[in-house]
């Protein structure tokens, strides 16, 4: 359904190249909730690849939006059961790591994604929910981790095995490190969750996850028209419903533990672009409905373009300098 975007091609570059508390369980598969999170930027974390598209320095995004949080990506396997910063670059004392140094001492602080479309994914690599999470873990203890994203796509998302897989391996990451917050990521169609995203969901209440935000992601959609900030709220829609019916929650608690992870500007299919008005829209039902996340791809695409320029680091609209940042930065849980 979906082709690959920036965000899932960014890890085949580079391959190429190389406060909370105790979430609270119920008897039952259906019964299980984690509590909606603070209200807080966490909840307001854009995605920055520090591996491509031209980043720029986070605590120049930082002075000039006021946000706090960043979604850094992409973790991957190194051949093997081992996550590296694009299956290449070591965990910890390298630029990723002064990155995120620079970021907490300017007051801020880092969500890391492990996964995307392309490159070698942890999820297939490691052979059981055990060593997935003693991968996940490696990740969370070299950086102290508050959240952790997964961000799973293509193979990893289609494995019915593997889907079960990344379900258990966070439930054993949930309970050996009380107070995390997880989010997993995936594709969506404009009605929400395909019927892989909603087995997804599935497992995870039968698993007995407590997972804080199920969170889609609403573009590539393949030849849609008409406005994508309309398009979101019905995948939104589609994916509280989901929710809802796998794990027994309310309404209000079904809202709290979804998410949306847009796209700034032009997406990767002809003709979808999503506007200033369109983030707009999402904040909107963001603030109305208190969801768990909303974040986008990219605070590196988030300007426009200029002569030479690449949608891996522009936009392609007509913009100010962070306008995509400035709306999500808005929302506080």
């Amino acid at each position: 359904m979906h082709v690959a975007a920036p965000r899932r091609r960014a890890a085949a570059v580079a391959a190429g190249l190389s406060c909370l508390v105790l979430p609270l369980v119920a008897s039952g598969p259906k019964a299980v909730a984690s509590p909606p999170l603070a209200a807080g930027t966490m909840a307001a974390a854009p995605y920055e690849y520090l591996g491509w598209g031209d980043p720029q320095k986070p605590t120049d995004v930082m002075a000039a939006t006021g946000v706090k949080w960043f979604t850094l990506a992409f973790i991957l396997s190194d051949g093997g059961c081992n996550p590296k910063w694009d299956g290449s670059r070591a965990l910890t004392g390298g630029s990723d790591q002064s990155a995120i140094n620079a970021i907490r001492g300017a007051g801020g602080d880092i969500v890391i994604s492990v996964g995307g479309w392309s490159g070698n994914k942890l999820g297939e690599k490691c052979s059981s929910a055990s060593a997935l999470a003693g991968a996940y873990q490696k990740v969370i203890d070299a950086y102290h981790l508050k959240a952790l994203d997964i961000d799973i796509e293509n193979t990893e998302f289609s494995n019915a095995t593997v889907r079960k897989r990344v379900v258990d391996a966070l439930k054993i990451v949930k309970t050996n490190n009380p107070g995390i917050v997880t989010y997993v990521t995936m594709g969506t169609t404009p009605g929400g969750p395909d019927a892989n995203g909603k087995d997804l969901i599935r497992k995870g209440a039968a698993a007995g996850l407590a997972n804080d935000g199920w969170v889609i992601m609403p573009f590539d959609f393949g030849g849609h028209s008409g406005s994508m900030g309309s398009a979101t709220v019905s995948a939104l829609e589609g994916l509280k419903a989901a929710v809802k019916s796998a794990y027994g929650y309310g309404d209000d608690t079904a809202y709290r533990h979804i998410g949306v992870s847009s796209m700034n500007g032009k997406t990767d299919e002809a003709g979808e672009t999503v506007t200033t008005g369109d983030f707009q829209t999402i904040l909107g039902y963001a603030k109305q409905h208190h969801i768990a996340r909303y974040s986008f791809w990219s605070v590196n695409r988030d300007r426009q373009c200029g002569s030479g320029g690449s949608g891996d680091s522009c936009s392609g609209v007509s913009q100010a300098p962070y306008a995509f940042t400035k709306i999500v930065v808005q929302y506080t849980g």
